[in-house]
Order: structure tokens, then C-alpha cells, then sequence
């Protein structure tokens, strides 16, 4: 026991000589990381820390006292030093002389700008009043699960006593505003010797004189906390105990993959959504409980959890024991219709005269029994935060539960957190979604030229995409490229041989689970060969039909059979040839295969225009650089047809276009980025030649 204790304490990870030498506004940067490096001290996005520091008045050349505090949308985690706003301590302690009282609280933020200290664009959050109240030069505030299972109990002030003497103390329920700051100022002057509070049903303020006294008064408390509960909860059953048992990892993987495209075509008729799929250890724990959807129902306490995770999530009747799948599919049509009527309703209950308007009424947070959590968003970064932030809830509920009764916030103050209207100016900042949010797609042929170009395309315009390829080493380079430049949370590989079925629909089920369905099909993997008829074997021909033809079959019956799923439409994009259309010498078998890939793309045209679903061509000619298929005996055979070498090659395919041009995989990329957004909604059975010009392959 004494060991599972320690191994749930946070380590303390200020190191000395890191932060020696550093000014006050960089050690700040540095306790801000550290702290927010680990998930159970504040979630991401969650909390928010503070110094107050001297500072030079670009104006007056005089020392001035400067509020260092995190800014509006940052992260404390991953936040650079930019990401804090500064404001002139005696600008905000004036304000108090304009504070009307708490029905006014919200017009004191109007004020914040006006107290920037050297033009700073970075804009103060709401969050900036609590830290300029207290009056301690170093303010830390978390959301560490530990403490909030204490802050969230019926008897929270009596906890918060027990674990913590007069070290800490305790203050009601308070919306973040000007009026929890004075409350936070009043606490700190009549008990000097506290080193924090535990604010109910969101969190914990702590405080130092110094950057390191503060961190480590933060690491120590929630250290308490932890080992309190974790002694306090020892012999008692997590949520009432287990009433399912869990799926295999596998199984559960399979419920997941045809329930997410499903849920997503009914989430997402406002935007695209992406979904994220969790089935960790304590996800399950918590969705094969006796308890479980009973503490569901009562929502999450914290804020931040709150709009993260909306006012309840919805539980799926899906039995593990019975594998109920088909009747959980065909009864979710209903179970999501009343998720959006019951939060309607919740808003007509709850709304003021000038509450924004009702926003997407669809749960965020899906939970189902022996399979685990479902979490959906406009993108793959929030859908897994979501779920982040309701495991967090999960902890809280744990502990709660286990040492009083857990209390979720009040539907009044729930409704007033998540439609406030300064979270509301918050939203109406956000930047435009990308022409391709929310879209997922997958690239076949993914670790190539054309397809790690064309993935690259997508990603920039806010797609997420799954890599499909045959060569491991390339496709590990190529997601690795990507990665780094669009992060790791929208991308995703998987070997597949687009000739082996099961592989095609494994991958596609694989896509489903990591992103939520499919929007967008590019159809790319390929060989080439040349040899004339009399030297091509029966194994070369069915090699080439076996890629080029039937591969683009398979994969895109898959994608027909997701696309239908969810309803929602879709762009399947063919990769093609400008030898599609033109014959060329010593390649019968290539330029047969590929005229088959061009003929499946009407084919498919037709049958999927009445379900939204678009087929287009795209037909490159002579793409050389980073082509597999321009790699060994293709390039050779070329070079030998025409008499020349790789440059020679290169050269002459650039001589014989009309617009005497090379094509680059990053044309192709851009013809394919064309026909999967919007800008081609109207266009399907189409062929676009990106060739430079080809007479012999004009369609018409």
C-alpha cells in the first residue's frame, strides 16, 4: 500500500542549477512548465500562475511594480515567455475604486487593457484579478484531481481542515471574476501564515515569497492531498465496485471502429468533428462501475473540466456481456435526439436575456461499458483534450465518492460558466477553421512523393490524415517529417498492401477508431513496370492489376462502406497517369492498369453521387523527384526506351510537355487539395491532367 501511496506523489522537479541565473519573469516561465509538464498537477490549458516583479517604466525610466500573469488561451505547460500578459500593479489595485459591486464584476475585464504595462498585446485573462488581489509575489493556481476530489465533496471545508490544518484554507463556490479576488485578498489578510485555499468545486491557490517557495509549496500540498486520499480510499471499491467486465483490447477497438463513424455523422451537421477514442485503465475502471452512470449524470465540478466536457456526458446501453452492438446502432439515432433535447432544455431553463445564443446541443463525452470513452471536437487536439479533462473528472469522482459524497456544480452555475459572455468573446476570437477542419483522410501510398506531398497539403488546411503505405522505414521517415512540422496529434500511419482485403479494411477501422470516420479517399499507391508484350510475364500484368486496379478497388469500396455510415458525403481522389489516357511504348501492362483505375473512377462516380460522395482523377505525368516508383528498373527501363539517362530523362519529359515545365509532387498535392475541398463540391467524374501538357492525353 505504503508504495502505491508514493507512486502517486508528484515528484519535484525544480532543479537549481536550471534556474540559476534566471530573471524573475523567466523563473516564472520555468515554474509555469514544470508545473503544467504533469497532468495530475493542472490539465491542459487548466490554471494559471503569477509573479509580481520590478520592473523599469519605459516611460518614466522609474522601477515599477509589474503583474506577470498567464494570458487569456494559454497553457501553462507549453507556453513560451509571450504567453503572459503584464499589467501595472497600481492600475489594477486602483481599479477597486471603479468595482460596482458583484452584479458589475464582468465589466472590470473592459478594464485590464488599460492597465498593460509596455504595450503588451498579450490579452489578460479573467483569471488576472485573482492573482493581482492576493497579495504574495508568487501566485500559483492548479487543478490537481487530488485537491478537487476534496473541493468537489459535500463536506469539503471539513476535509480541507482535517488534511490541512490552518495551512490551508477554504472558500466557497465562486465564479472566477473581480469579487473571487477580493475574497482571495480578504483570506490572505486575515490568515497571514496560510500558504494557500482550497476554492470549492475548482481548485487550489497557493502561494511564496519566492518563485522555488511557491513551487514548492504547490508540489507539497497536493502531495498531502494525495497521500491523505490515497490512505483514506485504500480499502474502499472505486464507484460502487464493477458491474461489467471489459472487452479485450482488441474487441474493444472493433465496438469502437463502427461506432464512432456513426456517432459522427449525427455530431457533426454544424462542422466536421473528430473524434478520440481512450480506453485507458481507469476510463474502464469507470465505465464498468456499479456507480458509473449515476455519477455521469450529475456532470463534472471544476470549470475547466465543465467546458471542456459539457454539462453531462452520454452513456451508450452497450452491454459487453451480451455484445449488443447492432441494437446500440440502431437505438443511437434516438439516445443522441434526446442528449439534444435534454440540453436544450437545460438551456431554456437556465438562459438570461442576454445568454448567447444555443450552441452545438451534441454530448461531447460518450461512454460505453466494457469498451471505454469516446470524445468529439472540431479537432483531433480538443477531442483528445476533452478526454483528458473528463479523466480528470473521473479521479475527482473517484476520491469523492470514496471519502464523502461528490457534488457536481450546480446546473444554474454550470449554464453561467459555459455561456458566460467573456467566454463567449473568448470563442468569437478564436481564428477562422482552415478550409480542411475537421476533415480526416487517408493517403495510400502515403510514405512516396505524391502522397507524403499531398498529406502535407491537407495537414496545412487543418485535415487530419492517415498514412497508408507498404514500406515501414519510409512511412516512419515521412510521419516523422510531418509530425514535426503539423504536431503529432493529427497524423497517423499504418502498413497496408492495398491488394490484401483484409488489410484494406483493417486500415480503414484502424482510421475510424484514431479518428472518428473517413472524409476524404487518395487512392496513390502504385508500381510501375515497362517491358514490351512479348517480355511481360502473366506475374508482371497481374502484378500491375493487382495495385492499379483492383488495390483502388478495395480501398475504395471501404471507404464507400464508412462514407455511407455517416452520411456526410466525401471526396475520393484517384491518383492516376497521363499514361491512363495515352499510350505509351513498352509499358502496356502500367498504362492498362492505370486506363482501369480512370474507367473504376466514373464507375464509382455514378454510384456515389446520390449519397454526397465525390470520385475525381488526378493524372501526373513524369513526377521524378522523391517517386518509389522512379526508384531501380522502372527508371532504367524509361531511360533505356528513350535512350538516355536520369537527367536526360528528367530533361526530356520536361522538353516534350507544351509548357516545357517539370511536374513536382507538390503540383499533384495541389490538384489533389482541390478536388477534396470545398472549392470542387461541385465537380465529380472529373480528370485533371497535371502533366505540364500533353496533347495525346487531352480528354476531350
Amino acid at each position: 500500500m505504503l508504495k502505491k501511496v508514493e507512486n502517486q506523489l508528484l515528484e519535484n522537479r525544480w532543479d537549481s542549477k536550471v534556474a540559476s541565473g534566471m530573471s524573475e519573469s523567466e523563473l516564472l516561465l520555468y515554474r509555469s512548465n514544470i508545473l503544467g509538464s504533469d497532468k495530475r498537477v493542472t490539465n491542459y490549458g487548466g490554471g494559471n500562475t503569477s509573479a509580481k516583479v520590478t520592473e523599469i517604466d519605459p516611460l518614466t525610466g522609474q522601477e515599477v511594480e509589474v503583474l506577470w500573469v498567464k494570458g487569456s488561451g494559454g497553457d501553462i505547460g507549453s507556453m513560451k515567455r509571450d504567453g503572459f500578459a503584464t499589467l501595472y500593479m497600481d492600475k489594477l489595485n486602483a481599479l477597486k475604486t471603479l468595482y460596482r459591486g458583484v452584479d458589475f464584476e464582468d465589466e472590470m475585464v473592459g478594464y485590464l487593457p488599460h492597465c498593460t504595462y509596455n504595450l503588451n498585446p498579450r490579452a489578460a485573462s479573467i483569471d488576472t484579478p485573482l492573482h493581482a488581489c492576493v497579495p504574495r509575489a508568487h501566485v500559483d493556481h492548479v487543478h490537481a484531481d487530488a485537491i478537487i476530489a476534496i473541493a468537489a465533496s459535500k463536506n469539503s471545508r471539513e476535509l480541507t481542515k482535517e488534511i490541512f490544518g490552518d495551512r490551508i484554507g477554504w472558500l466557497p463556490w465562486k465564479r472566477p471574476g473581480y469579487e473571487l479576488g477580493l475574497w482571495l485578498e480578504k483570506f490572505c489578510l486575515e490568515n497571514p501564515d496560510a500558504d494557500g485555499v482550497v476554492l470549492e468545486s475548482h481548485g487550489l491557490f497557493t502561494w511564496g515569497n519566492t518563485a522555488k517557495e511557491c513551487y514548492d509549496c504547490t508540489i507539497e500540498v497536493i502531495n498531502v492531498a494525495t497521500e491523505w486520499l490515497a490512505k483514506r480510499t485504500a480499502d474502499v471499491k472505486a464507484f460502487g465496485g464493477a458491474k461489467h467486465e471489459s472487452l479485450s483490447p482488441a474487441d474493444r477497438r472493433t465496438v469502437a471502429a463502427r461506432l464512432m463513424p456513426a456517432i459522427r455523422g449525427f455530431v457533426s451537421g454544424n462542422q466536421h468533428m473528430v473524434g478520440h477514442f481512450n480506453d485507458t485503465d481507469a476510463v474502464l475502471e469507470f465505465v464498468d462501475a456499479k456507480d458509473m452512470e449515476r455519477l455521469a449524470a450529475l456532470g463534472t465540478s471544476c470549470p475547466d473540466h465543465f467546458l471542456r466536457t459539457k454539462i453531462r456526458p452520454l452513456v451508450l446501453g452497450f452491454d459487453p456481456a451480451k455484445y449488443n452492438l447492432d441494437e446500440v446502432l440502431q437505438i443511437l439515432p434516438a439516445q443522441i435526439a434526446a442528449y439534444r433535447e435534454d440540453y436544450a432544455a437545460y438551456y431554456e431553463r437556465c438562459k438570461h436575456d442576454d445568454s448567447p445564443e444555443l450552441r452545438d446541443p451534441n454530448a461531447v463525452v460518450y461512454l460505453i461499458p466494457g469498451v471505454g470513452m469516446i470524445t468529439f471536437a472540431k479537432d483531433k487536439a480538443t477531442a483528445r483534450i476533452s478526454g483528458e479533462f473528463y479523466v480528470n473528472a473521473i479521479n475527482v469522482m473517484r476520491g469523492a465518492s470514496a471519502v464523502s459524497e461528490y457534488c457536481g456544480l450546480a446546473e444554474q452555475e454550470a449554464f453561467d460558466i459555459e455561456y458566460w459572455l467573456l467566454e463567449e468573446a473568448k470563442l468569437q476570437r478564436m481564428p477562422k477553421p482552415k478550409s480542411l477542419a475537421g476533415r480526416v483522410a487517408m493517403v495510400t501510398g502515403g510514405a512516396g512523393g505524391i502522397g507524403a506531398a499531398t498529406a502535407g497539403r491537407y495537414l496545412a488546411e487543418g485535415a487530419c490524415v492517415m498514412l497508408a503505405d507498404i514500406d515501414a522505414d519510409n512511412l516512419a521517415a515521412t510521419e516523422d517529417l510531418l509530425s514535426r512540422s503539423f504536431g503529432r496529434d493529427v497524423i497517423r500511419t499504418i502498413l497496408m498492401d492495398v491488394t490484401d482485403e483484409a488489410a484494406v479494411a483493417q486500415s480503414f477501422a484502424e482510421t475510424a477508431v484514431e479518428f472518428g470516420g473517413v472524409d476524404i479517399l487518395v487512392s496513390n499507391a502504385g508500381i510501375a513496370s515497362s517491358a514490351s508484350v512479348e517480355d511481360t510475364s502473366l506475374e508482371l500484368w497481374n502484378r500491375n492489376m493487382d495495385i492499379l486496379s483492383t488495390g483502388y478497388f478495395l480501398v475504395s469500396r471501404e471507404a464507400f462502406k464508412l462514407m455511407r455510415v455517416q452520411d456526410m458525403g466525401g471526396s475520393i481522389i484517384f491518383v492516376g497517369s497521363k499514361n491512363g489516357l495515352a499510350a505509351s511504348p513498352n509499358a502496356a501492362a502500367y498504362c492498362t492498369a492505370k486506363a482501369s483505375e480512370i474507367h473504376l473512377a466514373r464507375c464509382l462516380a455514378l454510384e456515389g453521387a446520390e449519397a454526397g460522395i465525390r470520385v475525381n482523377v488526378v493524372n501526373p505525368d513524369a513526377v521524378l523527384k522523391g517517386s518509389k516508383i522512379w526508384e531501380g528498373e522502372w527508371l532504367e527501363q524509361r531511360a533505356s526506351t528513350y535512350g538516355t539517362d536520369k537527367e536526360g530523362l528528367e530533361e526530356m519529359y520536361r522538353n516534350r510537355s507544351m509548357l516545357k515545365r517539370s511536374v513536382l509532387p507538390e503540383d499533384i498535392a495541389e490538384a489533389c487539395y482541390f478536388f477534396a475541398a470545398e472549392n470542387s463540391s461541385k465537380s465529380t467524374g472529373n480528370i485533371l491532367n497535371v502533366d505540364a501538357g500533353n496533347v495525346q492525353a487531352f480528354t476531350r
